[in-house]
This record gives structure tokens, sequence and C-alpha cells, in this order.
């Protein structure tokens, strides 16, 4: 998520809250939507990827300081969407494939490695969430888990950031982040972890709450990647979606490393089996 001061004492009430109601606004545009199409079925929620796929795809070009419309940013945003469809197609494997095509191919049309890493950076998150969901029931209730583990991760280490504050957790990646937060975000996500999973399945409490934490732990690390390459590229938020508040990228970063740990954790639990079993 883009980055927003963290006290290390208390302060002001309405300053350490500043940003609440842009937080809460993005929340209340992107949350139904992606559980609606979650519910709907594995077709509604590939057309939700795609469209996803599309604005993270423009969203990288521009950070990289490369054109949309141009070779390399439409093969980009092609690679990702074949891969995305193969994996929705039961071909997961064809759409690591293309993937690992697509990497060269856009490195070769750019001359720029960096834009080339879109593929992996997006890919990867596009094919796990759409093979994710392509298992039925189960499918459906283990993109639930991650979504509801990710988001937890994310409120938890915001509001513990802004109650606690504290010591910096990374200053010369993103003078905001606090081990308090990263502690309050961990908690967080082990507690919605264990309580989706009672009231989906069920499981052992300590594998519940380890397959939670791997994938809270995952999802600040992916926080702190898009901070460094925004740090790299020398911009605040990565696009527009909401003005002052960022871009797709900024909203769903945590999403894009949590979802391929989900998707390996779903090939060790077995098909069929949801992925904290």
């Amino acid at each position: 998520m883009p980055d927003r001061p963290e006290p290390t004492a208390p302060a002001v009430g309405g300053r350490r809250w500043g940003d609440l109601r842009t937080r809460a606004l993005s929340a209340v545009l992107l949350a139904p939507l992606a559980l609606v199409c979650l519910w709907l079925g594995a077709w509604w929620w590939m057309a939700l990827l795609a469209l996803a796929a599309i604005g993270l795809a423009m969203e990288w070009v521009r950070l990289c300081g490369g054109r949309f419309v141009s070779p390399a940013g439409l093969a980009l945003l092609a690679a990702v969407l074949a891969a995305g469809a193969a994996a929705a197609g039961e071909h997961e494997l064809l759409g690591l494939g293309l993937i690992a095509a697509g990497f060269p191919l856009v490195w070769g049309l750019s001359g720029r490695a960096g834009l080339a890493a879109g593929i992996p950076y997006l890919g990867l998150a596009i094919v796990a969430l759409a093979w994710l969901r392509g298992a039925g029931e189960t499918g459906r209730d283990n993109v639930f888990f991650l979504l509801l583990v990710v988001w937890a991760s994310d409120i938890g280490a915001y509001a513990a950031g802004r109650l606690v504050g504290g010591a910096k957790l990374a200053p010369r990646i993103s003078p905001s982040k606090t081990w308090s937060g990263a502690i309050g975000g961990l908690l967080a996500a082990m507690a919605a972890g264990a309580a989706a999973a009672l009231a989906l399945h069920g499981a052992g409490l300590a594998h519940v709450l380890a397959v939670a934490g791997g994938i809270g732990v995952a999802a600040q690390l992916g926080d702190l990647l898009e901070s460094t390459l925004k740090r790299h590229y020398g911009v605040k938020d990565s696009g527009r979606l909401i003005p002052g508040h960022g871009g797709l990228l900024d909203r769903v970063d945590g999403v894009l490393t949590a979802a391929p740990v989900a998707a390996l954790l779903a090939v060790a639990a077995g098909h069929g089996v949801v992925l904290w079993q």
C-alpha cells in the first residue's frame, strides 16, 4: 500500500488518521467487487482478473518510464493475459511458460530489464489467482482465505503502526513502516486466517496459523517491494486510481506477492483440498 507517515509517538488524533477516509474509500470500491466476482464463479473472476491485468500493466509500463501503447507495453499485457487465460483453462504450466517466454521478448523490444520484470511480477500473481479459483468451491474458499488474510494484514499493520508507532522497520525503503505495524499485521493475518478456516472447513489451529502467517509475511514483503520500486523510479504513487492515494499497484501490492505463495501451498495440500489443511 502507499507509504503514509506512521508516527513514532502518539500524534494528534486527526493527523494520525488523516488518510483513513481514502483507505476506506478504496476498500469500499474494490473489496465488494472482488468478493462478488469470486462468488459468482470462475469466469466472472477471470473477467475481473483481465481488467485488473490491463490496469496493472498500464501502471507498470508508466512507472518504468515507457509507453503502454508500444510494442513492449502491448507485449507485456498480452503475455500476462495469455498466461492467466491458460491457467484458468487448467493449463498452468503453459501459463508459466508464457511468462518465461514473455520476459526476454519484452526486454528485447524495450531494452529495459526493469520493464520486462513486470511480466513475472504481475503474471505469476494472475496465474496463481486464476488457477486457484478454477478449483470449484475449494478454489473459491482458497481465494477468499487469501484475500481475507491479506486485507487483515494491511488493516492490522495500519492500525498498529498508527496506535503504537515505534522503531522503523526499513527506513531506507519505506520510512513510514514500523516494527509495531509489521507485528500487528502478522497477528491480524493469523487471526483472520483462523476465523476463515473455522467458518469454512476447520483445521488444526497451529497449521492454520502457520499458513496464514506465511501469507501475511508475503503480503508485507510485497508492500515493501512496491515501496522499493517507487523509490527507485522516484514516484510517490504508482497511479491515480484514487486521487491523492495511489493506483491499482498500490492497492494490490500485497496480493501480488501473496498469491503465488498461496498457490504453492495449494499445490502442496493437493488438488481439491483447501490450502490450510
